[in-house]
């Protein structure tokens, strides 16, 4: 393997993302242009209470789907009401960070989400405030790593990107130019 490898949307955030993001807002220096952090990928199991393996096949279907080592989540009280108490496992999680990060957005991005039925486009009304966008998917078989003929269970997950962008403009418009499909909003007022 060569270390001179570089992830195809790594190179266009350099090339043409920040030139487009330094353009819009008027940034001094292009170190100003906010840039994608980590994507932390969370999966709750449904059951899992009742049936432990249920988060080994989630955390490998994590695994299998991001390249990378998943772990397992575990609760942090007691709810009577659930028959769930403190410690145990109850869903999966993995945090994506460089080359990793940017492989993973490059195939939900062209791969993943034009196999989600009826897809439109992902909203654009899940920003949190400081820059951050989550994702929710609600299949696990979109994704063409998974084996459907082996899938048990067809569960969502929950896609985080975390942005240095301080503010929601600025995150919509770093993932927008990365290729992040957000549905086209049409104004009435034209």
């Amino acid at each position: 393997m060569s270390t001179n490898y570089s992830p195809r949307l790594a190179d266009k955030y350099k090339k043409d993302v920040v030139p487009a993001l330094v353009k819009k807002f008027g940034y001094k220096t292009v170190m100003q242009a906010p840039k994608l952090e980590k994507i932390s990928i969370n999966r709750g199991v449904n059951g899992a209470v009742n049936d432990k393996k249920l988060v080994d096949i989630a955390v490998d279907e994590l695994t299998t789907i991001t390249g990378q080592k998943a772990v397992a989540t575990f609760s942090k009280k007691d709810i009577s009401n659930f028959k769930l108490r403190k410690g145990m496992p109850i869903g999966a999680k993995v945090t994506l960070r460089g080359e990793k990060m940017y492989e993973f957005l490059d195939r939900l991005i062209s791969v993943a989400l034009p196999r989600v039925r009826d897809f439109k486009g992902v909203s654009d009304k899940a920003f949190d405030g400081r820059g951050n966008y989550t994702l929710g998917v609600t299949e696990q078989i979109i994704f063409p790593e998974i084996d459907i003929d082996k899938v048990n269970k067809i569960t969502g997950m929950d896609i985080t990107f975390v942005t240095s962008a301080g503010t929601n403009e600025e995150a919509y418009e770093l993932l927008k130019e990365l290729g992040m499909p957000f549905k086209n909003i049409v104004k009435d007022n034209q």
